[in-house]
């Protein structure tokens, strides 16, 4: 039998052949043995068998790069010196490029360094959608828009997985608050679900292929999700044809019978007796029992060992490669595309370096490192350049560049609220060196912002305010020196209204990875021009966001309905009237950009058609800069609640100075489609409809019409 499966290495098998093989080994396994490969062995990985020549499954955390080795049995570390990884750009990163070639060249470099360190399932990419902005995780995920999401997870999963390495998408599904993970039922109606949830798995499933999905921890509808029938069996399984293997979030699995049954197929966790676990020594007298087939096993059974045929038991299997100069590239260009330019009225940026002599670099988050901290998964970098490192580097040799702290970042995920009581408070005798520091300089560059212990998995944040007193530092520092430019490095929505008021020159970062400090330096100074976008809404308040406008969140007795249904972001913002601190898709450039002559190639669509739209864009500044156009689409007169505008449709092009451009998107007339409760399906609804392009979702730059018709 080994000599069987070694076979299949050498050369690669069609579908029939993969699976008759895996009948074929699924008829030589004893039950016992089957079941040992349906829950973990370790912290990381579950049992094949030895005697049949089937590896163990092994797995490894994996948003922000491929985490560090940790004991078999316990989270310390290995103290290997041969873990050192490429820390990669956050998810909110990866969704403000914009880009999905960017999110496919950081799926390319994950697989790569999971194959050096003999990982076979990568446990990402995570793209909840954002419903609450103070979600400890946001800076994990993706955005608030299911299409955005969509694209993205899609090139993710496909650059994982052309290394030979599963892509495990997660969370699957509803795992929007860290608050009472374990234990929420969340309430969503079946348009939410459908339209804004779901889509982005589906478009991993179907186009990525993705070849394992993580379930999360907490409830939908009044069944956990490990054990989720609905979402598991006939929508995952059944409706979108997934062909691989369902693994538990670790300890999130809580019946042994009901998981089973309901398309649970592996058991994770993080400690043992791992032969007492649900899907162990329970699941199989549940098997005897009579209470799970043996059919149902060997279905799991089935989904693993396909999962295996597609990486480690691949033919041609790669060998990977860790920390690279190339994979230190791709960092830099997601890093580069993600950096948004929020304001620079007095165009202070890019910085003028001839004549710029003396720079203040003031705030903790200038010398600060975010591969690792609070908890969930971080990366042991091979190195990282901080943002004071990357502008010494560029500019050591035109200016003096001189730092002072600022604020305490004295908060750590791991204390209690009591331990880290005056977190929030300003240190005076660190305004006050700052101060005397900015008064002396041609340019203040004030770093503020959140780092990876502020934000974390585990626990979300109380409110919107800048942590650390940090606003104190900057209405300081802004006193002190007329020529103050604050950046903001952070995962998540933040409360920037007195900032954005007083101050001219805003920059937003993120947690953004090994090359983080040079990416950043270069769009200072101008060798980039910035073209990141943000892919959340900012609110001006944090009741104008519709999980607090409708007092859902957390929730109460364990529940959180989803009552602003469909009406998630920018939808809700957009469609009730309620000006945000800074609107979906937004983000500005070195250089300007005039739209014109919105055309379609045809004025009436039937179904099953696509839509092409043209618009010309002409960068009208003296520098080149990338342009991301935004499409989106409007239904004024329907039979169902829609939302003012969705997106449809973006591309992000280059665009040289003086350049005109025509930029073709097109839109297939089915996704135009809602869902309809009633008949459960989709359905395009017949009239008319707008098309709006433009550079965010509150700045529309022309404006087209379409007509959709029954048939």
């Amino acid at each position: 039998m080994l000599l069987l499966l070694n076979a299949s290495r050498a050369q690669s098998p069609s579908k029939s052949a993969i699976d008759n093989k895996i009948s074929q080994v699924i008829k030589k396994m004893t039950l016992v043995e089957k079941i040992e490969m349906l829950h973990g062995n370790a912290l990381f990985s579950s049992a094949g068998v030895k005697r049949l020549g089937i590896p163990e499954l092994t797995c490894d955390d994996g948003p922000l790069g491929v985490r560090e080795e940790v004991l078999r049995f316990d989270w310390k570390s290995a103290n290997w010196t041969t873990d050192s990884a490429t820390f990669l750009p956050n998810g909110s990163a990866i969704a403000a490029t914009w880009n999905p070639a960017m999110a496919h060249a950081y799926g390319v470099v994950l697989g790569e360094e999971a194959n050096a360190r003999k990982k076979i399932v990568m446990l990402a990419p995570a793209f909840n959608i954002c419903r609450v902005p103070l979600n400890g995780r946001t800076y994990e995920y993706y955005s608030e828009d299911p299409f955005l999401n969509a694209q993205l997870a899609v090139q993710a999963v496909k650059g994982i997985q052309s290394q030979h390495v599963a892509a495990c998408i997660k969370h699957y599904a509803l795992n929007n608050q860290e608050v009472n993970r374990n234990t929420v039922n969340v309430i969503a109606d079946e348009r939410a679900l459908r339209e804004i949830y779901l889509p982005a798995f589906k478009a991993a499933v179907q186009k990525g292929n993705a070849y394992t999905l993580m379930s999360a921890y907490n409830k939908v509808n009044g069944y956990w999700c490990s054990e989720n029938d609905y979402l598991l069996n006939k929508i995952l399984k059944k409706e979108w044809g997934f062909k691989g293997a369902v693994i538990s979030d670790w300890g999130g699995t809580h019946n042994t019978v009901a998981a089973a049954n309901n398309g649970l197929d592996i058991e994770m966790g993080s400690s043992g007796p791992y032969d007492q676990w649900y899907f162990a020594k329970p699941l199989l007298a549940a098997v005897k029992a009579g209470k799970v087939s043996v059919k149902t096993i060997d279905e799991k059974v089935r989904r693993i060992l396909w999962v295996m045929y597609q990486t480690s038991m691949s033919a041609n299997h790669p060998a990977g490669k860790i920390s690279t100069p190339a994979h230190s590239q791709s960092a830099y260009n997601i890093a580069a595309q993600s950096i948004v330019l929020l304001k620079n009225d007095k165009l202070l940026l890019p910085l003028k370096t001839k004549s710029i002599k003396s720079i203040a670099v003031i705030g903790d988050n200038a010398t600060r490192t975010f591969a690792l901290g609070g908890f969930g998964a971080g990366v042991k970098a091979k190195y990282e350049i901080t943002a004071l490192a990357g502008l010494k580097s560029r500019m050591v040799s035109t200016a003096d560049i001189r730092f002072a702290q600022g604020y305490r970042a004295n908060y750590l995920a791991s204390q209690t609220p009591e331990q880290n009581a005056g977190y929030d408070k300003p240190d005076k005798a660190l305004i006050d060196e700052a101060v005397a520091l900015a008064k002396t300089t041609d340019v203040a560059l004030l770093f503020i912002g959140s780092n990876r212990e502020f934000e974390s998995e585990g626990g979300d944040r109380k409110d919107l305010t800048l942590p650390f007193g940090e606003q104190a530092l900057v209405d300081a520092v802004t006193a002190a020196n007329a020529n103050t430019i604050i950046i903001v490095t952070a995962g998540a929505p933040y409360d920037l209204n007195k900032i954005k008021k007083n101050n001219h020159t805003i920059v937003w970062s993120w947690f953004n990875g090994s090359e983080g400090g040079n990416a950043l330096a270069d769009v200072l100074i101008g060798k980039i021009n910035p073209s990141g976008k943000l892919p959340f809404t900012f609110p001006a308040s944090l009741k104008d966001s519709p999980a607090f406008a409708l007092d859902t969140y957390p929730g109460e007795n364990l529940t959180t309905p989803y009552k602003e249904g469909i009406l998630v972001g920018y939808r809700w913002f957009d469609t009730k009237k309620i000006e945000p601190a800074y609107c979906f898709g937004y983000g500005l450039s070195y250089t300007n950009f005039d739209y014109k002559a919105l055309k379609t190639d045809k004025k009436a669509y039937r179904p099953g058609q696509q839509v092409s739209v043209t618009v010309t864009v002409k960068n009208t500044g003296a520098v080149d800069g990338m342009e991301t156009v935004q499409l989106y689409v409007s239904k004024a007169k329907s039979a169902v609640q829609k939302p003012e505008k969705e997106l449809k449709a973006f591309k992000k092009l280059m665009i040289k100075s003086g350049q005109t451009t025509p930029v073709i998107l097109t839109i297939p007339v089915q996704d135009l489609a809602y869902y309809d409760v009633k008949s459960s399906s989709w359905k395009v609804e017949p009239g008319n409809y707008k098309l709006l392009a433009g550079t965010s979702s509150r700045d529309i730059k022309q404006v087209g019409a379409i007509a959709v018709s029954a048939k």
